[in-house]
């Protein structure tokens, strides 16, 4: 019979493995918040917000850097094996989405900066929709690793295919606005890159998904992962601007 969290013998173990659960969900409350932050800035025209969005992100780093630490003790310490150890190697995995997840949400608030120098844009508001989504994919998967949720977590990862068309429209429509006047490119090319990376946070809530509800049943999902980006197959003029290392 396998040994539920409840029955350690080892109260310090139970309490070890319940720290490990708190800083995930420290973090995910973080990065959820950098997100909403993040978009806020955006649609505010708020480069100070934006500003402290990019410093907040060492919190999570440091966070990320806590767990590590902690989950080696625990592993090289406990020895943990079938429920228990799914447990920590699942933190490592979430807290690791988490932080990239800040980093996504770093990158948002630093083009953010660079955006407001610019005249808005009609983009924005879908943009803003997007990101919003995020969120609430985001808080819905932190709910899931609350509660152990298989079922919720399912849906999450079901919900993906949904960012990803909208990331599509999205793509298109900025496209657009840079063959319309070429006076648009610098700031779209900016917005192309936040969509992109608010994009890439919903896959890594995607991720996260996967890992609650490997914890929750010991499988993995079913299936491949649905998807709806098709931005790939656009045409994109010679001379667009190139990721930079931070948006990859």
């Amino acid at each position: 019979m396998t040994t539920t969290p409840s029955q350690h013998i080892v109260r310090s173990f139970d309490d070890q493995l319940h720290g490990l659960s708190e800083i995930v969900v420290r973090m995910g409350g973080m990065a959820e918040s950098q997100l909403a932050a993040a978009i806020d800035a955006m649609i505010k025209r708020d480069s100070e917000l934006a500003a402290r969005v990019v410093q907040q992100d060492a919190a999570i780093d440091a966070l990320d850097e806590r767990l590590d630490q902690d989950s080696i003790r625990v592993l090289a310490l406990r020895q943990p094996m079938a429920d228990d150890l799914r447990e920590v190697v699942s933190a490592l995995k979430i807290s690791s989405d988490l932080e990239r997840i800040g980093d996504y949400a770093k990158n948002v608030a630093k083009r953010v900066v660079a955006i407001n120098q610019t005249p808005p844009m009609e983009p924005v508001s879908a943009i803003h929709r997007m990101g919003r989504l995020v969120q609430t994919i985001i808080k819905d998967t932190l709910d899931a690793y609350t509660a152990r949720d298989a079922e919720r977590a399912v849906d999450v990862w079901q919900r993906d295919a949904e960012v990803d068309e909208m990331y599509t429209g999205l793509f298109r429509e900025i496209l657009t606005y840079m063959m319309e006047d070429p006076r648009n490119i610098s700031a779209c090319t900016h917005l192309l890159f936040i969509a992109k990376n608010i994009e890439r946070m919903g896959d890594h809530a995607t991720n996260i998904a996967e890992t609650i509800h490997f914890l929750a049943t010991g499988q993995r999902i079913g299936g491949g992962r649905p998807k709806g980006d098709t931005s790939s197959f656009a045409v994109v003029k010679p001379g667009d601007q190139t990721p930079s290392k931070d948006d990859e």
